[in-house]
Order: C-alpha cells, then sequence, then structure tokens
C-alpha cells in the first residue's frame, strides 16, 4: 500500500519567544514492514535543519532560533510503501522470555533488556501485573497470551478523547479504564514489563476510513501509538522478533499491526519519541494546532 502522510504543527507564542533549540520525530525509518519512498520538513520561521540517528535508530530532525519569533510551523511530508511479512508463530512460553531477561551477575546482557524495565510513562507495578496475569497462565506461549490481553484491553477500556493527557498517569488511566491510545499503549507496556517481559513504545500513523459517501478529510487524522513485545524464538525472522500490539484497535501483527499502520519511531515510552519538543526562552503562553492526513496516494 502507497501512503502519504502530513504531519503539521503550528504553535503561537505570547509574547515572542526569544531563543529555541527544537528536536522532532517525525521521519519514518525502513522497516521489514515499510520504505520510504520521500520525506521532507519545511519549517518557520526558515532555520538550518540537521539530522542525525538517536539510540532506538529512529531518524532525528534538530534545528535552533537565535532571533524573536512569535509563531512555529513544522510541516512533515512522507510517501511510502507499506507491506506484510510472512506469517509465522512463535510457541515460546513467557516464562521461558522472562527467565531469558532476569538479571544474572557476571552474564553478558541482552540488547532488548533496556525495555525490561520500567521507564517513567509506563512504571513497573503489582497492579499491571495482577491485570495482565489472567492472559499469562503457565506454560502458555508469549505470542498468544500478548495477543489474548491485547484484545481484552480492547473490550475492557473506552477510547475518550480529551479523558487525558500526557501527564495522566498510566496506573489512573488503567483504574479508569478509559483514555486514548498513549494511554492503552503504556498500560500495555507496563502490564508486560511488570512481568519481566521486554517490550517498547511505537508511535505512528493509522490510515482511517472516511464515512461511507463522504470525502477524506485534510488534517483531520492524529498520530497513533501502540506496543510491541519481542519474542527471541523470531530474531531470525523477518520481523526481527517484535510482534506489534495495538489495544486501541485489537489489532496484531508481526513488525506491524498491519499494512494501514506506518511506523515513525520506538522507545522505552512516549517522552522518546514525542513528535516535537524544544527547550525556549521567552513565550509565556502558547497555543497548539496539529493537523495530520494520512491517505492512499492513488486515492
Amino acid at each position: 500500500m502507497r501512503l502519504a502522510i502530513t504531519h503539521e504543527t503550528r504553535y503561537r507564542y505570547s509574547p515572542s519567544v526569544q531563543t529555541a533549540q527544537h528536536v522532532a520525530h517525525l521521519q519514518p525509518a525502513n522497516t521489514p514492514c515499510q520504505q520510504v519512498i520521500s520525506h521532507g520538513v519545511h519549517i518557520e520561521p526558515e532555520a538550518a535543519v540537521h539530522h542525525n540517528v538517536d539510540a532506538f535508530f529512529n531518524h532525528r530532525t534538530y534545528w535552533a532560533f537565535t532571533n524573536p519569533h512569535g509563531s512555529l510551523m513544522v510541516r512533515a511530508h512522507s510517501e511510502l510503501d507499506t507491506m506484510s511479512v510472512e506469517p509465522c508463530t512463535s510457541v515460546q512460553s513467557w516464562e521461558s522470555v522472562r527467565e531469558r531477561f532476569r538479571y544474572r551477575a557476571g552474564q553478558a546482557g541482552d540488547v532488548h533488556s533496556q525495555f525490561v524495565f520500567g521507564s517513567h510513562h509506563a512504571p513497573v507495578h503489582e497492579t499491571f501485573r495482577a491485570y495482565a496475569q489472567s492472559s499469562f497462565t503457565p506454560g502458555r506461549p508469549l505470542m498468544q497470551a500478548a495477543q489474548e490481553l491485547t484484545a481484552r484491553m480492547y473490550r475492557d477500556f473506552r477510547y475518550e478523547t480529551a479523558s487525558t493527557d500526557i501527564n495522566t498517569p498510566a496506573l489512573e488511566a488503567l483504574q479508569n479504564k478509559r483514555g486514548v491510545c498513549q494511554d492503552f499503549a503504556h498500560i500495555l507496556l507496563a502490564c508486560l514489563r511488570s512481568l519481566g517481559l521486554p517490550a517498547r513504545y511505537v508511535s505512528g500513523y493509522l490510515l482511517t476510513e472516511p464515512p461511507a459517501g463522504q470525502p477524506r478529510l485534510q488534517g483531520s487524522d492524529a498520530s497513533h501509538a501502540w506496543a510491541s513485545v519481542y519474542l527471541p524464538e523470531l530474531a531470525g525472522h523477518a520481523c526481527q522478533g517484535w510482534l506489534d500490539l495495538d489495544p486501541t484497535n485489537d489489532r496484531t501483527g508481526l513488525a506491524s499491526p498491519g499494512e494501514d499502520y506506518v511506523r515513525l519511531a520506538v522507545g522505552r515510552d512516549f517522552a522518546d519519541v514525542s513528535p516535537l519538543r524544544g527547550v525556549l526562552q521567552g513565550g509565556g503562553s502558547h497555543t497548539l494546532e496539529v493537523a495530520v492526513t494520512v491517505a492512499p496516494l492513488d486515492a
């Protein structure tokens, strides 16, 4: 599937910002399930843009302003092809994966161990372990258990726009059984990590279909978030061992939940992959507008 994505962010400041430094994660990477055809970023006011790769191999864009400015506009446009990897099943038990990542003094660690520990937005806590436990029965394959937990969250939780923000703790969202995709991804991560399993946060986009007979609206979409769990048994497969889990829509798949998904970046939680963040001098208050469009290129 060939997709075009436009992600536009606008800030208006009062009073003006005097100087600023910004970092963005807005460039999709090439993965087993997607190949980038083109990508570009346009910034107003104009700035010298630099690029590098972060510790999780995400593309990162950064720039600085040294002159006062009352607004900021960042528009990223990407075109890419998405595809599925060859289906495969893992029967490795969740306990064996947990034991693989249990700390042992004097032994070399696994690079994926960084995704076992709790993080700011996805902490390790007994409440998360208790919620997940009924899906993780003794000897059950991790792949099957993770898929069931994802489906159970889809049934148990209510998607409710504006019911939370980035500062809402995952534990609170779990207790209230409501939130948005970002909350659900953090809860799923916290559940898996509280069982001693490696799981990472995924930011990206999802192609949505307009109601029958209505045109696709420009700028009406939003960025999306989900999680993925590591299956060592499939490390040599095209998915590189990652099973993606989207509890917001009850979608799962190797390396991606489906061809209508685009992966932007991965990390321990949202804090590692925020689409745009910065350090500002001045600008005591601001307004924010975000517009995202995901569309098939043949539409």
